[in-house]
This record gives C-alpha cells, structure tokens and sequence, in this order.
C-alpha cells in the first residue's frame, strides 16, 4: 500500500466498523483494528468517508482499491471475567491483530477542563462503563495470560493517566509489569508515563521487567502545548529531555519513543527538525496525524483532521531520517511504534 492511500486511510477513514474497534479511552481511538497488505492498521470509523470497508476488501466509489484488507476477529479473551466479575475486555483491549494494550489507570490529575489535553478523551470510557478505574496487578497478569494463550499475543503495552504523586504514576506501572512478567516472562512489554520527578523511576521500571517506553510529548512547540495541552505543557520540554537522555541510557536506543500528532499548528518544517533532534538523541519520533475524537475538547472547539498532503510530507521526510540512523519500528521490542498501526511511518520503510 503506498503512503499516499494509507495517510487518506488514516486521515478519512472508513465506513463500516471492524469486529475490533474501540470508542474513546487514551490515546488515538474511534478507530477499527485491520490489517492491510500484512500492516497493522487502526483506521478511523467514519460514516462520512469516501471509502467502505466491506468484508476483506475496501472499496472506494464502489470500486475495489487493490488492498490486501483482514479483519480481525473478536479474542476469545474478551469472553472472560475475573472472580469478581470484571470481564477482561475491561481490563485490557486487543490493539491490531497481537498487541495487549491496557491503561493501568483511567483518571488523570490533569482532566479539569482548564488543565486537559484537548485531544484526549482518557475518562471518557470510564464514564461509559466500558473500563475500570484501577487496574490490579493480578488482574491484568491474569488477562494478559489469557490473551497470549487464547489470541495469541505476542507484546503489550501499559500507559496511566498522570497521577499527582512525584512519580507520575510510574511506580504502579513498575507493579504491572513485575506481575505480567512473573505470569508471562517472554512476553514483551512497552510502559508509556510523563516524565517522572525523580528519573530513577526509569531504572525502577526497567528492572521491573519492560523493554521499552513512550514518554509522550505530543509537540515540540511550547506555544502549541500550551494551547492544547495546558496542564501537560506544565512539564518543560527540558524534562522531557532529560527523561529522554535517562531512558536511551537504561533502555537503550531505539527503545524509547514519543507521540508527535501531526495537526496541531506546528510548523511542519519546525516539527521534522524536531524529530531528527530525538533521532539524534536516540528516540524514536512516532508521528501519528491528530485525530479529533468524539467528546474530547479539540470537537467541542471544531478542530479538523490535518491535511493529509502535510502529513504524507512530514511522515516521509522523518522515515527518511529514522531509516539512515538504523531506527526503525522493526529494532523496538514493544509498543505504539512497533506496532506502527495508529502512524503511517511503517508503510515509508520506518
């Protein structure tokens, strides 16, 4: 599939929703679970785009577009509770056709509407009952257990809601993933949190068990993360390099990763020299088109899905980059970027 098809995929998306779809929660959602021409693929569900997904193939106007397109099933997973009768779709949710995604904790200190991420809709699944608030350890050892024995998964990944306390949320990451691991020692793991205060909680998380995290900035640009993301922007950009030094030191490079929405007002030019700077650093720029989801601030305020000539733009001048430094999606062991379905970096050769 070329970038030019899967970036108008990414951006319209398609009518028709997949067995595996998911509505809100954190990170980009509203989207169907596919694979297209054997690439993980989370497309948007929209009732108004030119291109329909029917069965195993995608058509538009009628007329097939020559993609190898499959569905993924339900997991056989999601038909089971715990004892206390918490089914273990609301524990965690497949992503793409082998990836265990959970959020270990669905609030966020930042959710105030003054202080929230206007592209994030963290609580909003919460609120409709089709998750928890906290996350056992047990429990999503349980699941995940499940989930590799009956759906065969092969990696997983942990984010949190910020938390209040010094480490962010952190530690009770560290707490999941010494338990999945005790459960399932081969599986590999990918943790996603802010910046935490004291920077040992990086080491903390990797002897905990996890091959890789997402310290997720979503723009470089202080003016834009303070329009969107006014509690988050409170974090400066000089932690997070900080965070990021710390972390390619104890994970090691090319196992450190970070959000970069493409739509958000940056300067195009200005958010791909960014991205060679994390390149140069050692981490993995996973540029990914701001997605407006339902319920979220960003609808309330009428933003609009960038323009897909931008985003095939920026997303094939940084493949360029991660590709001549040796950083693809194939060297991370676990997470958003090895799975590339939300970006389309993967289908540049990234």
């Amino acid at each position: 599939m070329s970038v030019s098809t899967r970036v108008d995929l990414a951006i319209l998306g398609v009518r028709g929703r997949p067995p595996v779809s998911r509505v809100a929660g954190a990170g980009p959602s509203d989207d169907g679970h596919l694979l297209i021409d054997g690439l993980s693929a989370a497309i948007p569900v929209n009732d108004t785009s030119p291109y329909l997904l029917e069965r195993d193939r995608i058509t538009l106007d009628g007329a097939d577009i020559g993609l190898e397109v499959t569905t993924i099933g339900r997991p056989r997973f999601y038909d089971l509770a715990t004892a206390e009768g918490v089914r273990y779709e609301q524990i965690a949710r497949l992503h793409g056709s082998n990836v265990l995604a959970t959020t270990v904790v669905q609030t966020c200190v930042r959710y105030a509407e003054d202080q929230r991420c206007r592209f994030c809709a963290i609580e909003a699944s919460l609120a409709a009952g089709a998750t928890v608030a906290v996350k056992r350890p047990a429990e999503i050892a349980e699941v995940a257990a499940a989930a590799v024995a009956l759906d065969g998964v092969t990696s997983m990944v942990m984010t949190t809601g910020t938390s209040a306390a010094k480490d962010r949320g952190a530690t009770h990451l560290a707490r999941c993933v010494r338990a999945v691991k005790a459960a399932v020692p081969w599986l590999p793991i990918q943790v996603q949190c802010e910046p935490p205060g004291d920077l040992a909680t990086l080491t903390e998380l990797h002897e905990a068990g996890a091959e890789s995290i997402g310290i997720h900035v979503e723009s470089l640009d202080d003016g834009v993360r303070r329009r969107w993301m006014p509690g988050k922007s409170s974090v400066s950009l000089a932690e997070y390099r900080a965070a990021w030094t710390e972390a390619v030191r104890v994970f090691g490079r090319n196992q450190v990763s970070t959000y970069l929405l493409v739509g958000l007002g940056e300067d195009p030019d200005e958010l791909v020299a960014g991205a060679e700077e994390l390149i140069t650093m050692g981490v993995y720029p996973f540029v990914v088109p701001f997605r407006p989801l339902a319920g979220t601030l960003a609808v309330a305020d009428g933003a609009i899905a960038p323009d897909r000539c931008v985003v095939e733009d920026v997303t094939r001048r940084v493949a360029r980059s991660l590709i001549a430094a040796g950083m693809t999606s194939a060297g991370q062991r676990a997470g958003c970027a090895a799975c590339g379905a939300c970006s389309t970096l993967k289908n540049a050769g990234a």
